[in-house]
């Protein structure tokens, strides 16, 4: 797909790997509504930055945890530009939720923000494009949607469903719609990670290193541009942390 004067919806898109992607994408001239829940200056900033490089941009503020606001946000990206022809469901909450404390607020919370937006965003827009005949959705996982780790079960179903849902989606959606997921390992450590904790992330890591927000946009990229015969894949982009 060209992805000169394609419109383009990236949740979550104000902050870390969600910023880079839409940065990534802004450099082919495109048309990019930037998501974001609280971080207004900071979405702000990357929408200067997107109309800076050539691109047009705007933002969109939803919480993603609310049905109505998430249905809210796919009827104005529709709107605002006549169709979205890329979306990428990179919105996500993750926290420690140990099992023999996890609440239900949690569970819901990890699941309406994790899974059920981007079911419900991919519905929406992804039936539009199959209408028109051409489009691409990739969802953001998480390596550990098929290794999960202790205490983060609510997470890892989570993102596990949104595996799963790409899938479904795949074949729901054909043939002219493409649907993939990419499956970040470490890329960016939890702020209250200990120098232990990474130092042991890291020996875990057959690459040895924690890896870059630009490797997920990149992975991204490759599949919106360059990868017309590949739909429904779980891609991971971990260091080979899927191998140990």
């Amino acid at each position: 797909m060209k992805l000169n004067g394609r419109r383009i919806l990236i949740t979550g898109a104000a902050r870390r790997i969600g910023r880079e992607i839409a940065l990534l994408l802004g450099q082919h001239k495109t048309q990019i509504i930037v998501h974001y829940n609280r971080s207004e200056r900071e979405a702000e900033q990357v929408v200067q930055d997107l109309r800076n490089a050539g691109s047009e941009a705007t933002s969109i503020q939803a919480d993603l945890s609310i049905s109505r606001e998430v249905i809210r946000l796919g009827d104005e990206s529709l709107k605002l530009w006549g169709g979205i022809d890329i979306l990428v469901n990179n919105a996500s909450v993750y926290y420690v939720t140990p099992l023999q404390t996890a609440t239900e607020s949690q569970w819901n919370e990890m699941i309406d923000i994790n899974l059920k937006a981007p079911f419900l965003l991919a519905q929406k827009i992804g039936l539009q494009m199959k209408a028109n005949g051409l489009g691409r959705i990739i969802n953001i996982s998480d390596w550990a949607a098929k290794r999960p780790h202790e205490g983060y079960t609510p997470y890892c179903i989570s993102k596990a469903g949104l595996v799963a849902l790409t899938q479904a989606l795949a074949r729901e959606l054909a043939p002219e719609v493409l649907v993939n997921t990419v499956a970040p390992g470490p890329i960016l450590p939890p702020e209250d990670m200990t120098h232990q904790q990474l130092t042991q992330v890291i020996d875990q890591t057959p690459l040895a290193r924690t890896g870059e927000p630009s490797d997920i946009a990149r992975a991204v990229l490759y599949l919106v541009r360059d990868a017309d015969f590949v739909t429904g894949i779980y891609l991971p982009v971990d260091g080979g942390r899927q191998i140990r």
